[in-house]
């Protein structure tokens, strides 16, 4: 309830309402109100001559400021204040057209500030209504709602009254258009168009469509609109906008008259817009029921942070779309309001399951996936129902332990252990649909733990996302992935099995598109791109790398977590769609003489709160650590013998020296553009959360030490320099040149080891060791077992 309307003297106090209601009422916050009563308090007992006195300006400024900041932090700390609201349209001759830069709004402030303060004392008049003093309040609540969110909280919710009002605003600057440049430079922060912004209801949908941080409130127009006019607004507000971003409020005041018409007027119009839609079949009834129930309570109940059980009719919100889904953990019981009712604590967000199933209502099956030590996917298939079953009861799915300790054609490994059970524990914010397969079916992956849901050390995908949060939260810094996946596309040279494989083109270089390409590789790579898009991923490009048949695919930038589980879904759906056209997508890096495949990856540090310097040094500790440890990285990252092949000189390959560079391919760590680094020396057999999560260990590790460069930006290919000129750089170290180098590279670097997973160096070295005895056999047959499983 906004309890800013009127002078407080007159009107009920919010709590007041609880008699009326089940639940507690929570206060929003009308920031104009709250400046212009610590204007009264600072100036209601100055006189004119007081505006003479030599810093009375100055200090009136200093302790009005002071004290707003004060009140705002109270209040964001208060769990009585559900969020904040701005009625600049009333106030500014520039409503919504706000100045977004808080540095360029404290320099204009000054003159208006005081006329406003001379105003204040001579006519005891404290509203504001200067541009730059109401640009001030908003961008200063705004910048303070934003630090909340960097403390490890989440931000409470601001609202903007926008379009329909009284005559002292300007309806055409009260479009809320022109709240874009503040959306983007405040994306933690959750915005609030109110009153449908009618007339601008189209404008205020399209932000809430292309932002996960603006939300549209659908208040007002009922009842002051005709019936037809609010059938209107209601369509044109899901035309564009997903009903999980739609919110209700009666905008009711003064009289409880206000409060009962407004929910009658809205519930018929919105029965008559839903059934419609249900009748037409652009809903089904659960779908319908769905949309409603999320408008009338569970969407405000969540961007509110009110914490009540969802309502039992179903629920339109995915985590994934608000604001701070990084921050809030889905797994952990919320913390139940004063006098909210109790529910009981969840294993899995299943609301999360419940909007990918109205998305992909065909769905009958889910494999849940989890990563081997040997980057192999194991998996679990269960039909959908009895999934559903699954999560909702909260249970996990146990297997044996001894299960982790197999290679990856189940050859047991010194690491089995018959004893005990692990759980998989799906991620349901991984759910995608799979492509290609004959039922209509889902993939999630999914974290290993144990009994209790705790993270066991084997899972490095439990490594990847603890340490994505520390990164977070102790440097205020998101990082960023892209994955390039390059394959070589091979076809059996005849139907036996024993068959050597053969290329499926051969006249091919990088960029090229022959004739054999066009019509042998072009076809499928198409299909492979829509096959992708087909299950949420949309590849940035793709084109012909330099070797026969070879292809490179581009993933978008994503989190850590969400970038590797990508990663798995596009390869699996990439061989997928070739196997059903009898072609084998390899990812071996050298299945042939030539040119070979790797997985380079492009990680970036990004940050909403430090300086562009702060985050140059905090980059430069990051990679000087993962380079101190480029060799024992390579166990992981290069973990074939096959891998060493492209260790090699002038081949873009990464070079053979512990080096970076700005633009060098002849580096394993090239620096490209601003914070944005590629890691080369990776290929497809890694096992890419052990990868990340030794990558980003070491990195956070650089970090929190402050580790000084000692290697510097090298602008040539090393193995061209002598090795005078190699030392002037601080290249003096070689990378591995076998897989055994890596290893006992690995096996000396204690402390890698020590910033990992307890025991997960050592049991990695027993498992690859026991992979290497395995794979003693003919090079044929060799290479033909890794081209099968990679």
């Amino acid at each position: 309830m906004d309890d800013g309307l009127l002078d407080p003297s007159i009107m009920h106090d919010y709590r007041y309402h609880d008699q009326f209601t089940e639940a507690p009422t929570k206060r929003i916050l009308r920031i104009e109100t709250l400046a212009e009563s610590l204007m009264a308090e600072l100036t209601r007992n100055a006189k004119d001559e007081d505006l003479a006195v030599a810093d009375f300006m100055a200090d009136t400024y200093l302790l009005f400021t002071e004290r707003f900041e004060i009140q705002i932090k109270q209040a964001i700390e208060d769990p009585e204040v559900a969020g904040f609201k701005s009625i600049i349209c009333y106030r500014s001759t520039e409503s919504l057209n706000i100045e977004p830069d808080y540095e360029r709004a404290l320099l204009k402030i000054g003159p208006s500030f005081e006329a406003y303060i001379a105003r204040c004392v001579e006519r005891k008049r404290y509203r504001v209504d200067s541009k730059s003093v109401n640009d001030f309040l908003v961008l200063k609540t705004l910048e303070l709602l934003a630090s909340s969110y960097e403390k490890g909280t989440f931000s409470k919710p601001i609202q903007f009254h926008a379009g329909l009002g009284d005559t002292d605003i300007d309806l055409l600057q009260s479009n809320p258009a022109y709240l874009q440049p503040l959306v983007e430079r405040y994306p933690e922060v959750p915005f609030v168009i109110l009153h449908s912004a009618y007339p601008y209801t189209r404008e205020a949908g399209y932000l809430a469509m292309a932002y996960k941080n603006v939300y549209l409130d659908l208040g007002e127009v009922f009842p002051m609109l005709s019936r037809d006019g609010e059938v209107k607004v209601l369509r044109q507000s899901l035309e564009l906008v997903p009903f999980s971003k739609l919110l209700w409020s009666t905008d009711g005041h003064l009289f409880p008259e206000t409060y009962w018409l407004a929910n009658r007027q809205f519930r018929e119009a919105l029965e008559e817009v839903v059934t419609g839609f249900a009748r037409e079949k652009d809903l089904s009834e659960q779908e319908a029921i769905g949309l409603v129930t999320a408008i009338l309570f569970n969407n405000a109940n969540y961007l509110y942070n009110l914490h009540y059980p969802l309502h039992d009719g179903g629920t339109a919100i995915d985590k994934r779309m608000m604001p701070y889904a990084k921050v809030i953990d889905p797994n952990r019981e919320a913390t139940q309001p004063s006098g909210a009712p109790k529910s009981s604590t969840s294993t899995y967000d299943v609301r999360i399951w419940s909007s990918f199933v109205k998305l992909n209502q065909e769905i009958r099956f889910v494999f849940v996936q989890w990563l081997d030590w040997m980057g192999t996917i194991r998996h679990r298939i269960y039909p959908a129902i009895e999934f559903q079953k699954l999560i909702q009861a909260g249970k996990r799915i146990e297997i044996s332990r001894g299960n982790l300790g197999t290679l990856q054609d189940d050859t047991v490994t010194p690491v089995v252990n018959t004893t005990g059970i692990v759980c998989v524990e799906p991620d349901l914010k991984s759910l995608k649909p799979a492509a290609g397969s004959p039922r209509p079916a889902a993939t999630v992956m999914s974290c290993l733990c144990d009994t209790e849901g705790n993270p066991i050390p084997e899972c490095a995908r439990c490594a990847v996302k603890k340490l994505e949060r520390e990164v977070l939260e102790k440097h205020s810094i998101e990082l960023l992935v892209g994955f390039e996946i390059e394959c070589v596309f091979l076809r059996r040279g005849s139907d036996s099995e024993q068959s050597e494989y053969e290329c499926l083109t051969t006249t091919h270089a990088w960029g090229t598109l022959s004739a054999e390409q066009w019509m042998k590789l072009l076809p499928l790579t198409m299909e492979i791109h829509d096959a992708l898009q087909s299950i949420g991923i949309q590849i940035q490009a793709m084109h012909p790398e330099s070797a026969p048949g070879q292809y490179e695919f581009i993933l978008p930038p994503l989190s850590p977590t969400e970038a590797i589980d990508t990663l798995y879904q596009a390869r699996q759906c990439i061989a997928i769609v070739a196997e059903q056209h009898s072609v084998r997508a390899t990812l071996h890096p050298k299945p042939f003489s030539g040119a070979g495949s790797g997985a380079h990856a492009h990680v970036s540090l990004n940050s909403d709160h430090l300086s562009e310097e702060q985050l140059q040094a905090k980059g430069t500790h990051f990679w000087a650590e993962v380079l101190a440890h480029m060799e024992a990285l390579c166990a992981f990252s290069l973990p074939e013998s096959e891998s060493y092949d492209r260790i090699v000189e002038d081949s873009w390959t990464g070079g053979v020296w512990v080096a970076w560079g700005t633009q060098n391919r002849e580096v394993p760590l090239r620096k490209s553009a601003g914070n944005r680094w590629e890691i080369r020396a990776i290929d497809g057999f890694a096992n890419m959360y052990l990868v990340l999560a030794a990558i980003m260990a070491a990195g956070l590790r650089g970090m929190d030490e402050q580790v000084e460069e000692t290697i510097k930006d090298c602008p040539e290919n090393p193995a061209h320099l002598d090795e005078e000129g190699r030392a002037s750089y601080g290249i003096t170290r070689p990378l591995p040149r076998t897989l055994e180098d890596a290893l006992k590279a690995l096996e000396e670097d204690q402390v890698l080891a020590s910033i990992l997973p307890a025991g997960m160096v050592r049991t990695y070295m027993v498992m690859k060791r026991s992979e290497q005895r395995r794979l003693l056999r003919p090079e044929p047959e060799r290479r033909r077992w890794l081209i099968e499983r990679y």
